[in-house]
């Protein structure tokens, strides 16, 4: 925008610093508020421009703004400044508004409804799982060898082959790790040399790990080991009676906890499904409208991705002085097109909620504001204050309308 403030203004600006001035200065060989005008505009030249810019500059961008219904998204930038005592003060001034766009027929997208329905062997696979955390390793005591179902107990070290051996100079080493004999996870070469082996025997053999192994060092390379065996041991794993379902928690019996288990392992696959496909109608969406995005929203997620990002590694036990090291231009650009469709998933929300005439209450707020307060330990009122004051109150009820927004939108559009 081209903005002008007249003449008169900015001369009645002027004259209104300048005094102001006048009254503070101190400058020796004249009393307090008796320096020359002349002097003062002199000598405070620079802060005198600044103060004027400041006092008249925000009412009038904000006047234009109004009359022209836009609303900016970014700090303007103020360009082309020309500013004299008695003349006209001139400016442009550089923001992002929102795109103007259309999601007319967003109610043609249609995705696939899951099946939220929990199945039995979904149920019984985790009961498997809890049974298998509170499962406890016997040594088995008589004197045989090594069978499928056992579990060995081994030490062991690898030495890298071929090419491998001159980039890769550590080996890979372990002591008294335990390791299923025919287990799912088990690598085959592992299988068929602790089969039929004894305490206190050494084996020798070589694994080619495949490509998409999962830990990378050793992906598509090859190793030889060393390995002793250091003992036998049977995994016992507890009775799903009443006494083991009191032990982990307060249960009447095996049949409440299987029940309330059940019913909370429905109600997270309900959720994490259809969140899921929440996810795909909001992708399809993108994909079907295309508009500019603002960059300086975008930046604003790079931002909240990077500091997620950060937080996350620092749980993990990075040190600051590590993170100081990371290429942030590198991880910035790498975040950028994420945060495109994310800022444009938003943007497509808040307008569909708009055409669908969606809004948050207080009372859901207000909820909201309760679950955090019991996540946070902080006082529901220090809490509510903090949020108001930083801006974020006004996010949770925009973060909120999007949610009922795309609730909406699943009920309407998965089919």
């Amino acid at each position: 925008m081209e903005i002008e403030i007249p003449a008169d203004e900015v001369s009645r600006a002027f004259r209104t610093v300048t005094k102001r001035y006048q009254k503070q200065a101190r400058i020796p060989g004249f009393r307090a508020g008796k320096v020359p005008e002349s002097l003062i505009r002199t000598r405070f030249h620079d802060g005198i421009r600044q103060d004027v810019v400041e006092s008249v500059l925000p009412v009038h961008f904000r006047e234009a703004i109004d009359k022209a219904d836009l609303k900016p998204i970014s700090q303007p930038q103020v360009t082309d400044l020309h500013l004299e005592d008695g003349q006209p003060l001139k400016f442009k001034a550089v923001f992002e508004i929102l795109p103007e766009f259309s999601v007319a027929g967003y109610q043609d997208v249609h995705v696939p409804k899951p099946d939220t329905e929990l199945t039995d062997s979904e149920v019984d696979a985790e009961l498997e799982r809890i049974r298998d955390s509170r499962s406890t390793m016997e040594p088995v005591t008589e004197d045989r060898a090594l069978a499928d179902g056992d579990w060995a107990q081994i030490t062991f070290r690898g030495e890298f082959q071929g090419e491998a051996a001159e980039a890769e100079q550590q080996p890979v080493t372990g002591d008294d790790v335990m390791i299923e004999v025919g287990g799912q996870n088990t690598l085959p070469a592992f299988n068929e040399a602790l089969r039929g082996a004894k305490p206190g025997q050494q084996l020798k053999f070589e694994v080619s790990y495949p490509e998409d192994f999962g830990e990378r060092r050793l992906a598509g390379k090859a190793l030889s080991y060393d390995v002793e065996v250091k003992a036998i041991k049977k995994k016992i794993q507890p009775e799903l009676n009443d006494e083991f379902a009191k032990e982990l928690g307060e249960y009447e019996g095996i049949e409440d906890f299987k029940q309330k288990l059940k019913d909370h392992l429905a109600s997270d696959k309900k959720r994490r499904l259809e969140g899921e496909t929440r996810d795909k109608i909001v992708e399809a969406l993108i994909a079907k409208y295309q508009f500019p995005v603002p960059e300086s929203l975008v930046q604003q997620q790079v931002d909240a991705r990077l500091d997620r990002g950060l937080r996350a590694l620092a749980q993990q036990g990075m040190r600051t002085e590590d993170m100081r090291k990371l290429d942030f231009d590198r991880l910035r650009a790498a975040q950028h097109d994420s945060a495109v469709n994310e800022v444009k998933g938003s943007l497509l929300l808040d307008r569909i909620a708009g055409e669908e005439k969606i809004e948050v209450t207080d009372a859901e707020v207000e909820r909201e504001l309760e679950i955090l307060s019991l996540q946070t330990r902080e006082p529901l009122d220090t809490l509510r204050q903090r949020l108001t004051g930083d801006g974020s109150l006004a996010r949770i009820r925009e973060q909120l309308r999007r949610e009922k927004t795309g609730s909406l939108l699943y009920e309407k559009l998965a089919s």
